[in-house]
């Protein structure tokens, strides 16, 4: 019973331990993390300069992961060579050790002050809740460290913990890789080199195991970006895949000599857990030592590798949702809206070529509307998978909003598209098969609708983009001005119906179902403008007028039944 309750302690001490790493890194990035990307973008003009820029942006951030991340995307829009890419990830590595050393000090009883304070930061002040996020982060990884200290005492004893541990210690190979693949799977090196610390400080494991598992968790560490950006560029994949063969080559060089590198530090460090720590520190300068000098000859070699064809662009593959500012929503929400933007323009182009096939017979306009509506649906679904990647991390009320107001927006645009391409289309296409003209005053008509459609389309975009209440009230004031310009319209058809014109007469379902269809994408439009005005409280929940006064007179003229 108690190696149970020892083994649920430990598995609830590392989630807490992840949660902690998790809670620091977003914590820093909400409060920090628009000026260490900008830091890193203007301070990598030489190898030196990039590596001290990413380490100290990597001590802060505590996530080398996410500034290879960071730097991939950067290398992936041309913003930073590669030589100074690598240079920053070598800082990086760095940099991310630095908080393995603080957290190795007995300052574990620290974490109830850090949380406390904390929680009074985050509820007394809204603009600091970053800070608060991270504060209280660090408390949790202290209180996670105490625990696990405590859980790995109790196991010390255990005989299976021995047996296993005694076979993964004579394979260190297999080590090397069960700690690569936790740390993949954390994300966190920090997390797994913290919990090795706490296995080598309670006895649980030798200390050249634990210094193998710690080769292994940096090798993990530098793997696991790699993957994440396994759909980007070729110049993005680029950099985590350099970080990765530095870190890889001397990590497996190191392999033979853990058993010599733990009894020298023995003789001069006695605390197993300390060990640990400066093990894993001494590693990545090691690694910067070595490879900060050769950026440029392994961006070369690098540069050789996946230079991919000239393709067409594929106008379905987003391009402005950037995966490393996701911690950030201010900036995730910003960059799915410049993409909400394209999708706008995609659909403006649907619904202009639309006209242009409903007025002649172009076969090869058709296929490209069809495509494009293709096209508009990828993009509405990557959207919309972004949006709630942006929803995991902590937002503000008004952050909360526009994400609300930018899945409506695209979710409208995807249903405009889908009335282009499967009735307007398919107007067009029946238009043609019969063979059909429009009379001129009712293409004229046809051509005025359309024209007004694509003004308000025009009005949505600027309504969506700058949030402005004045715009937002004109395009819900132009419903109101469409509906009389739909009621004229079906007017002048009758009236041409009645007169017997040969060409009203054949069209005229086809010319219905165009203006309606029309007017079908004009709500969408203006529903641009209701989260605003409602915000405002400009909305009313009815347009029905109240009658309850005159229904009530009503009731008094009704005939009184003569039954009971």
């Amino acid at each position: 019973m108690d190696a149970t309750r020892t083994l649920i302690q430990m598995i609830g001490s590392v989630a807490l331990l992840l949660w902690g790493v998790r809670m620091v890194r977003t914590g820093v990035t909400q409060a920090l993390g628009t000026q260490l990307r900008r830091m890193v973008a203007v301070s990598s003009s030489n190898r030196f300069s990039a590596f001290i820029t990413g380490m100290f942006a990597t001590t802060l951030l505590q996530s080398s992961t996410a500034m290879a991340l960071i730097i991939g995307s950067f290398a992936g829009r041309g913003l930073i060579g590669l030589s100074a890419a690598l240079a920053v990830m070598l800082g990086a590595d760095v940099g991310s050790t630095l908080a393995a050393q603080l957290l190795a000090f007995d300052i574990k009883w620290l974490w109830a002050v850090l949380v406390a304070g904390g929680y009074v930061l985050y509820s007394s002040r809204e603009s600091a809740l970053g800070a608060a996020r991270a504060i209280i982060g660090l408390g949790f990884l202290l209180l996670a460290l105490q625990e696990l200290s405590i859980a790995a005492t109790a196991l010390r004893e255990a005989p299976t913990m021995r047996i296993v541990l005694g076979a993964v210690g004579g394979e260190p190979l297999i080590a090397l890789g069960i700690a690569a693949l936790l740390t993949w799977a954390a994300h966190s090196s920090l997390a797994i080199v913290l919990f090795v610390m706490s296995l080598a400080g309670g006895g649980v494991i030798p200390v050249p195991v634990a210094l193998i598992l710690v080769l292994g968790a940096n090798i993990g560490g530098a793997f696991a970006p790699w993957v994440a950006l396994s759909g980007s560029p070729p110049a993005a994949r680029r950099v985590p895949l350099g970080n990765l063969l530095m870190r890889g080559v001397i990590g497996l060089a190191a392999i033979p000599f853990v058993s010599f590198i733990a009894d020298e530090m023995a003789l001069f460090v006695q605390d197993p857990a300390r060990n640990v720590v400066i093990f894993h520190t001494a590693f990545n300068l090691v690694v910067a030592l070595v490879g900060l000098p050769l950026v440029g000859v392994i961006a070369n070699l690098l540069q050789r590798w996946g230079n991919e064809p000239e393709v067409s662009i594929d106008e379905g593959k987003p391009r402005h949702l950037e995966k490393s500012v996701l911690d950030t929503p201010s900036e995730a929400l910003a960059c799915a809206m410049r993409e909400s933007l394209r999708m706008g323009d995609l659909v403006s182009s649907m619904l202009q070529n639309v006209l242009t096939a409903i007025e002649g017979n172009d076969q090869k306009l058709v296929k490209d509307i069809e495509k494009a509506d293709d096209t508009v649906d990828r993009l509405h679904e990557a959207i919309k998978l972004y949006l709630v990647e942006v929803s995991k991390a902590p937002m503000t009320e008004e952050e909360s909003r526009r994400l609300l107001e930018i899945l409506t927006f695209t979710t409208n645009l995807e249903h405009i598209g889908d009335i282009i391409d499967k009735n307007l289309v398919e107007l067009a296409a029946k238009k043609v098969r019969r063979q059909l003209s429009f009379s001129a005053e009712g293409l004229e008509e046809i051509r005025g609708f359309h024209a007004r459609v694509i003004e308000t389309m025009r009005l949505a975009a600027n309504v969506f983009a700058t949030r402005d209440v004045g715009l937002a009230r004109r395009l819900f004031a132009d419903k109101s001005a469409m509906r009389t310009a739909e009621r004229n319209a079906a007017e002048s058809h009758f009236v041409r119906l009645k007169d017997g014109r040969p060409e009203s007469i054949e069209t005229s379902s086809i010319h219905i179902d165009i203006l309606r269809d029309l007017k079908r994408i004009h709500g969408h439009l203006t529903a641009t403008a209701y989260p605003l005005l409602e915000a405002e409280g400009d909305l009313a929940e009815s347009r029905l007028k109240q009658k309850s006064n005159r229904d009530s007179q009503d009731d008094l003229s009704l005939p009184v039944s003569g039954r009971v």
